[in-house]
């Protein structure tokens, strides 16, 4: 197979669109309930997980450029049952993710109005699904309303709030305002005691996710071998240094105990905007918070829809997820995406807490992603034995031994931490609603896993949509 670039993305181009493909504030509030732990925490994320899996997914990106992504490195590994189940997860973790981004909006939005509603169960289940199914109908209009909503959301509520917090930060610290943490460098590696603190790497993998979609420009620059891994490191070193300040500036400014996951990025700025007599513009930070937050929604309600999508026309799916209205959405997968979120928003009213709701669907989400990633670091090592002659524009340093040694740490990665999402930080759930804890998370899994497996036993050559 020839291989053809369409066109040259500079380093620094791609090293930008890395960037806004991982970035986002609302996971800065709970890594910076670890205090300076979340230095180590990112740190191994980004070791054993964040730089496998943007070195493996761009060799097999530029291996098999073709259209379908991790369902064609899966199946050509694997094969197809194995490729359809892995973009399923893939596909199905953003309903756990749905009702956390949007609690994010809830917690947010309180600020505009009353900031004590922000711990509100019922406030929050109710926001979750009025601005899922809303978000969900203006979709319907297609691609041009949801990439407007996209383009607008991600720069006024994303890179703006994350630059005003981390530059208050800063300024919190250099006027001579105390720090809730200590911030001697030594302080930054838990022990192995504090599984209350080591269970949130879970959530550190969570924020990292998303780098195989943008794999595919690694085909586009001018010198794959050579730029590939600069605007990885360059996108890695970006990235940490937002997640970690921008972490690190909550943890300094509000007491850990009382750092919300859903509101903590404006727990934050209120207690630094009324320190300096700026407290009037809380409502607007919220606003553009919350409308960052709602775009990332709307972005990503498309984005899995049009993937399954594909997948049914390829006869994985029933007829019934094929159909599509006149501006070419999958409305009957959207709808059942929609069910499916509003099933999810219920845990908020299951479990003790905002929070502890916040965690759980964050962990599930996590889980269910990095089943997806186990598959495609087996996958790779696969390929690397079985499809040695295949042309590869761009190779994981290191050769076959370099493959199996990054592989094989980005999986046993994800295996420790599909584990350790099974265990609740300690300060978030009281010993009896354990069994509840763990019901939800393997509730979830069996309701987002085993769909796939049925649909394979009853598949039919007449779901195939024909050209």
């Amino acid at each position: 197979m020839s291989f053809k670039k369409k066109h040259t993305l500079s380093v620094l181009t791609l090293t930008m669109i890395n960037v806004a493909a991982i970035t986002g504030v609302s996971s800065l509030p709970m890594m910076g309930k670890t205090g300076m732990d979340l230095i180590f925490f990112y740190s191994v994320a980004a070791l054993v997980f964040f730089l496998p899996s943007s070195l493996v997914s761009a060799e097999l990106a530029t291996a098999w450029p073709q259209k379908g992504g991790v369902y064609v490195w899966v199946k050509e590994a694997l094969g197809t049952h194995w490729g359809f189940l892995a973009v399923w997860f893939q596909t199905v973790n953003t309903l756990a993710w749905f009702p956390t981004m949007i609690a994010f909006v809830a917690g947010s939005m309180a600020y505009i109005f009353n900031p004590e509603l922000a711990g509100n169960k019922t406030y929050t289940a109710s926001v979750v699904v009025s601005v899922f199914w809303i978000a969900t109908l203006v979709n319907f209009r297609g691609m041009r309303v949801s990439g407007l909503i996209s383009n607008v959301g991600s720069i006024a509520g994303t890179v703006l709030p994350g630059a005003v917090l981390i530059g208050c930060g800063i300024f919190w610290i250099t006027s001579g305002n105390p720090s809730q943490v200590p911030l001697e460098l030594v302080t930054a590696f838990p022990t192995l005691s504090e599984w209350s603190k080591i269970v949130f790497l879970a959530g550190t993998f969570q924020a990292f996710v998303g780098m195989e979609m943008s794999a595919v420009h690694a085909q586009e620059v001018k010198d794959p071998q050579r730029d590939y891994p600069k605007a990885i490191l360059f996108s890695a070193l970006i990235i940490l240094a937002i997640s970690i300040l921008g972490s690190l500036a909550i943890a300094i400014v509000v007491p850990q105990h009382e750092i919300s996951l859903d509101a903590g990025l404006m727990e934050a700025f209120t207690i630094i905007f009324n320190q300096y007599g700026i407290g009037y513009l809380i409502p607007l930070m919220a606003l553009f918070v919350a409308g960052g937050a709602v775009a990332k929604v709307s972005t990503w309600i498309v984005g899995p829809s049009k993937g399954l999508l594909a997948s049914s026309q390829s006869g994985d799916l029933p007829p019934f997820f094929q159909k599509m209205n006149k501006h070419g959405m999958p409305v009957n997968i959207m709808l059942v995406q929609g069910v499916i979120v509003t099933l999810f928003s219920l845990v908020f009213f299951l479990m003790p807490t905002v929070n502890t709701s916040y965690w759980i669907l964050t962990a599930l989400a996590a889980q269910l992603y990095l089943y997806m990633y186990a598959l495609m670091f087996i996958s790779a090592i696969i390929l690397k034995i079985k499809k040695p002659k295949t042309k590869r524009p761009f190779k994981v340093p290191g050769g076959n031994l370099g493959m199996y040694i990054i592989a094989g740490l980005g999986f046993l990665g994800s295996l420790f931490c599909i584990g350790i999402g099974f265990v609740p930080p300690s300060d978030l759930l009281d010993t009896g609603s354990l069994w509840l804890y763990e019901s939800v998370l393997i509730g979830g899994s069996l309701l987002l896993g085993l769909p796939p497996l049925f649909f394979i036993s009853k598949k039919k050559a007449s779901w195939k949509k024909m050209p």
